[in-house]
């Protein structure tokens, strides 16, 4: 690892200050200063050469199965460093590891997996756990096996957060399951974020979700009771309810362009994350591949049970910016609230999702169309297009 790098004349974005061309200085991993202009020598030196290119924060990705061929649930070494070593060329950054609802044998050598990952300086480093399931509904399901969902169990929670060295920091689960909202308030308790899907919940009992603690929703308008005027449902509840983030996989195949510009209007940049949900599919080639067991067929850009369920997808963050600009006109500071400052504020990093002084090094660049061109990970360039030559 270089001790210091140098990256000078390219645009930066925030999500809370306007644009400026200036300089970035980054030693150890971590931003250590960021000016207008910045005479210090360096060991990396990158300069925008004219290209007016934007740096960003890393992009940070709270809900992805897998890519390449790997996928969480393999619960192997190779699996999370597979994920780890692919997510760099879409632009992200940080992610969390996303579990589905299998077996408790299956889940506990996933997390027990997980909390011995520590990734490579020039990899998307592992934030943790997102458990998707089993607490889930089975009238919502999806692409979760019907035959592993369970009733929540603090206890069984417990042990699992044990086993993962207390690396599950969010959980999603169907408020409306038996002992679902007794579950929240036990859940919020032990510091993991709940979010609420895969449910078939009304909007009363989403308000009373959000009483307990429930403060964000997993994968927004999917596997989850639709809005109706006489029952609002999961979604209705979820666009209203203020303390409620939402994720959204923006690939135009979970969720139509106008529906994610309602969801814009309704909720704002501060109250979206942008996710992939993808698997292992991501990246690969059109073909059948495994998620929990089950065939999938991937075609078209859209992943798929043999019935026609969706069963996550193949986006890549940077195509999901690209869509969600196009869907609602963001702006550029938009943007980054939704790809990084927003993640990290619902995990509580303090270190991350911003381009200031003593925050992580996580950087990603992007030209005029929000292609990604270098993605900087702690201070490690972990992905460059081949084409470009950086002095």
């Amino acid at each position: 690892m270089s001790n210091t790098m140098m990256i000078s004349n390219f645009t930066i974005a925030d999500s809370t200050k306007d644009s400026f061309v200036g300089d970035i200085y980054i030693e150890n991993g971590k931003i250590k200063e960021v000016a207008a202009s910045i005479e210090t020598m360096a060991d990396i030196q990158i300069n925008d050469d004219g290209r007016k290119w934007i740096i960003v924060p890393g992009y940070i990705d709270v809900h992805i199965h897998g890519a390449s061929g790997f996928d969480a649930m393999d619960a192997t070494p190779e699996a999370l460093n597979g994920l780890a070593s692919a997510l760099p060329c879409e632009g992200t950054t940080s992610f969390l590891a996303t579990t589905m609802t299998q077996s408790n044998n299956a889940i506990s050598k996933a997390l027990i997996n997980a909390s011995l990952f520590q990734a490579e300086d020039n990899q998307a480093e592992m934030l943790g756990v997102h458990l998707e399931g089993p607490f889930i509904s089975p009238d919502r399901a999806g692409a979760q096996p019907l035959e592993h969902i369970v009733k929540p169990s603090i206890s069984l929670f417990k042990e699992w957060q044990k086993l993962s060295g207390n690396r599950i920091k969010l959980v999603t689960i169907a408020p409306e399951i038996e002992d679902g909202l007794a579950f929240i308030v036990e859940l919020n308790e032990t510091g993991a974020i709940v979010s609420i899907g895969h449910s078939d919940a009304s909007a009363e009992i989403i308000s009373k979700a959000v009483e307990a603690g429930a403060r964000h929703v997993t994968h927004l308008y999917n596997q989850m009771s639709p809005f109706h005027h006489r029952e609002p449902g999961v979604v209705g509840a979820s666009l209203l309810e203020d303390d409620l983030t939402v994720e959204l996989i923006a690939d135009y195949i979970h969720s139509h362009p106008k529906a994610l510009d309602f969801a814009f209007r309704q909720k704002t940049a501060q109250r979206i994350i942008l996710i992939t949900d993808a698997m292992r599919a991501k990246g690969l080639q059109p073909g059948i591949y495994d998620l929990g067991g089950q065939n999938v067929l991937v075609s078209n850009n859209e992943a798929r049970l043999g019935d026609g369920t969706l069963a996550g997808s193949v986006l890549t963050m940077e195509i999901a910016t690209k869509n969600m600009k196009f869907a609602t006109g963001c702006t550029l500071s938009e943007m980054v609230a939704m790809t990084s400052t927003n993640a990290a504020k619902q995990l509580g990093l303090s270190n991350k999702g911003r381009i200031e002084p003593g925050k992580d090094a996580d950087l990603t660049i992007i030209d005029e169309n929000w292609n990604v061109q270098m993605t900087i990970c702690r201070g490690n360039i972990a992905y460059t297009r081949e084409e470009i030559v950086w002095k």
